[in-house]
């Protein structure tokens, strides 16, 4: 069985050549093979460079490179990998290194083993089992090093979700979205940014199509570092749950 790992990439040049190292150093089952998937979204820096240059460094393996002469945003990135996907096994994985990659087994072991067609990797579920309480960690889990806002702006479309369709999602947000491609099959994204992913998770559960949840490590990082996510995305997000409900 093949597993591909869609990476979309823009302005990671600090950070993808490690990504890309911990991905292809995964344990994986007898039975499970990887491909990897690049998809550099227009990034005006070296992350494109960077890809290369590590490919070049790693002949053989099963690398590769995708450019978009622009940027088009999050969306596109992931619609453009899994075009290219040949794997009966998708998941996304993010270049900044907020989530480690050693969780991609467990997240796609369900999917693996034929007991689900779609998991997400949940960072809420994580936390509780570590017993964090940051600002309302007490009641739902947040990491420590998380911005508030961000924080609750994933609450809040999680538990929008959950009350359109009746879903019992705890982190509607992550990353770690893995798909068997059969789930996909009649899915389209139409969004170009972040909103793909309240749209593709509202386009599955309104189909019937039951999402199941693993809890994964999230090593959250700060605007100044890099992060590009803003309360812009969670507006439109919400927006987006309602619009595909």
């Amino acid at each position: 069985m093949l597993l591909s790992v869609l990476v979309p990439v823009f302005n990671e040049e600090a950070l993808v050549g490690q990504l890309l190292d911990r991905v292809a150093g995964l344990q994986l089952p007898d039975d499970l093979t990887i491909e990897i998937i690049v998809v550099d979204d227009g990034s005006s820096d070296r992350s494109a460079e960077a890809v290369r240059e590590f490919i070049a460094r790693h002949p053989g393996r099963p690398f590769h490179l995708i450019r978009h002469q622009r940027n088009h945003g999050k969306g596109d990135a992931v619609r453009t990998a899994m075009q290219a996907a040949k794997g009966e096994i998708w998941i996304i994985q993010d270049a900044d290194l907020e989530y480690d990659p050693a969780d991609i087994p467990r997240v796609a072991e369900p999917i693996i083993r034929g007991r689900e067609q779609v998991v997400y990797g949940s960072r809420i579920l994580r936390e509780k089992e570590l017993g964090r309480s940051g600002v309302l960690g007490l009641v739902t889990g947040k990491h420590p090093h998380s911005y508030v806002l961000a924080y609750l702006g994933g609450v809040a479309v999680t538990k929008w979700v959950n009350l359109l369709t009746g879903a019992a999602l705890t982190d509607e947000p992550t990353c770690y979205k893995c798909f068997h491609r059969s789930a996909m099959k009649n899915i389209e994204i139409e969004n170009h940014d972040f909103a793909w992913e309240p749209e593709v998770t509202m386009k599955l559960l309104t189909a019937g199509i039951r999402i199941a949840e693993i809890p994964v490590d999230y090593h959250p990082r700060k605007n100044e570092d890099g992060k590009k996510i803003n309360w812009k995305d969670g507006i439109k997000a919400l927006w987006t749950v309602w619009k595909f409900r």
